[in-house]
């Protein structure tokens, strides 16, 4: 809990406390509605959410009688908890070697998550590798093979420019080759050639499954939460290029607009596996809905 309500503190104080504020000692008028829907579209929670949990709030107070505004915190609080849902665990199981894909656009902390999570499944006594398959930044290259030395996992990787379907088709031989348990594989982040970047997906995903059965068998978005609703679309282009199965989202010490988590779960129907909150290598953590509602709404 704590290092949620710390890594939260901003966007706890900007926006989720000034509800707390609006929400004084006076009766429930229309300037009450307006202020909520206000502060939450400012959230990033999205219009589609926000009215949501405006009608959710709506039905409460007529349902429980709620007359004053102090009261509508708990069902705020309830509202929008009611939207999140405990993910499932990972399906990185029952197999000899389980094989993740990770997709995001340039600069959401892509590379970045990939070395905290390999560092995180390494601590739990998972004999993890990384293929560096954004062969088209020199930079994803060389800052993954760092990290990998850094988090003591090793790194697939080929030149700069090469077919990154051959670096994942060697990856997955040299993982089953050592007994590696999970594979995970960095991917180019280039949404302006959808068609291209669609196309070298599919092929990492056909030379995945020749080797593996059912592979990729987890395919995660990274999205910064410092995009807000940006991160959102994102998400939409990706899902419409491959099989999303889950979100994790980066940055969002960094941001006061942490609403846009409620978006994912209600807009896109995704789970939030883990997200980033801070920039050490274990900040990376499970998502838990009920710590990360209570962080938003807790002043001390």
């Amino acid at each position: 809990m704590g290092i949620f309500r710390n890594g939260l503190a901003k966007t706890r104080q900007s926006f989720f406390g000034r509800i707390s504020q609006v929400l004084g000692n006076t009766e429930i008028d229309d300037d009450t509605w307006d202020d909520i829907e206000a502060l939450l579209v400012q959230a990033d929670v999205g219009i589609p959410t926000t009215q949501r949990v405006i009608e959710d709030l709506q039905a409460r107070v007529r349902r429980e009688g709620i007359t004053r505004t102090e009261q509508l915190n708990k069902a705020l609080k309830e509202s929008l908890a009611a939207l999140l849902e405990t993910p499932p665990p990972p399906n990185l199981s029952g197999r000899p070697l389980s094989i993740v894909l990770i997709v995001g656009v340039n600069g959401s902390g892509k590379t970045t998550t990939i070395a905290k999570l390999a560092n995180r499944l390494s601590n739990n006594n998972r004999k993890v590798m990384l293929a560096a398959g954004d062969t088209f930044r020199a930079a994803a290259i060389e800052q993954l093979k760092t990290w990998g030395e850094r988090v003591n996992v090793p790194v697939i990787a080929n030149k700069p420019g090469s077919d990154p379907a051959a670096v994942v088709f060697d990856a997955v031989a040299a993982a089953k080759a050592r007994g590696a348990e999970i594979l995970l594989i960095d991917t180019a982040g280039r949404l302006h050639t959808n068609y291209n970047l669609m196309e070298e997906l599919a092929k990492i995903k056909a030379i995945s499954s020749k080797i593996v059965p059912d592979a990729p068998h987890e395919v995660w978005l990274v999205l910064d939460g410092t995009t807000g609703q940006n991160a959102l679309q994102q998400a939409q282009k990706f899902r419409e290029m491959v099989d999303v199965t889950g979100v994790i989202v980066t940055k969002l010490d960094g941001t006061a607009k942490g609403g846009m988590v409620f978006a994912i779960f209600n807009e896109l129907g995704l789970p939030v596996h883990y997200v980033g909150l801070g920039e050490g290598v274990n900040d990376l953590v499970f998502f838990t809905p009920e710590n990360f509602v209570n962080s938003l709404f807790d002043e001390n």
